[in-house]
């Protein structure tokens, strides 16, 4: 009989932890938001990164781009739909190592009601146990990307060819920025 695997568990820190995405619009420039309520747990004992489980849920009303009239209409029907979908989430299904802390996380990501496989490549570092002055938590980071398709999740707003492009560009690209603290030193 198999044993079960035991791993630590780490609470994704809120305060120091955010979503943000790239989008280029009028294929002139990049439009950057950020997404600043993330939760969820990390299950990992560094280095054994193929046993790493990753559970996220980001909160679609805490969206902001800078510019308020653009939050409104990207939490509105024709991107995030935010009375709908409050919510976007990932869950790992396969971790693997690159090497060197470096590592390539894929699972699904859930976003405006839709669910696609995605591969997230970055790092993580640490654990490192913190000063009693900041709180004395034994933390880890982890930052990673991946580049999406915004219409495999039905959001094609801005999808019909104008002169020189699209209004926006079908590619978004996804930047995870987290810190987690051991579980139960919070």
């Amino acid at each position: 009989m198999a044993k079960a695997m035991t791993r630590t568990k780490w609470t994704i820190d809120s305060d120091h932890s955010a979503v943000s995405f790239g989008i280029k619009y009028l294929m002139l420039a990049n439009v950057r938001g950020l997404i600043n309520k993330v939760a969820g747990a990390v299950y990992f004992d560094p280095p054994d990164v193929v046993n790493m489980d990753v559970d996220v849920e980001m909160d679609v009303s805490s969206l902001t781009t800078g510019v308020s009239k653009r939050d409104e209409h990207l939490k509105k029907e024709d991107f995030f739909d935010a009375a709908r979908y409050p919510k976007i989430t990932f869950k790992s299904t396969k971790a693997e190592s690159l090497g060197d802390r470096h590592i390539r996380i894929t699972g699904d990501l859930t976003l405006h009601g839709v669910t696609r496989q995605v591969v997230i490549e970055g790092e993580y570092n640490g654990p490192v146990k913190l000063p009693e002055a900041i709180g004395g938590e034994t933390s880890l980071g982890f930052t990673g990307s991946t580049m999406i398709n915004r219409e495999d999740f039905g959001m094609k707003w801005g999808s019909t060819p104008m002169e020189g492009g699209l209004m926006l560009d079908r590619e978004v690209l996804i930047t995870v920025d987290i810190e987690t603290d051991m579980a139960g030193q919070q």
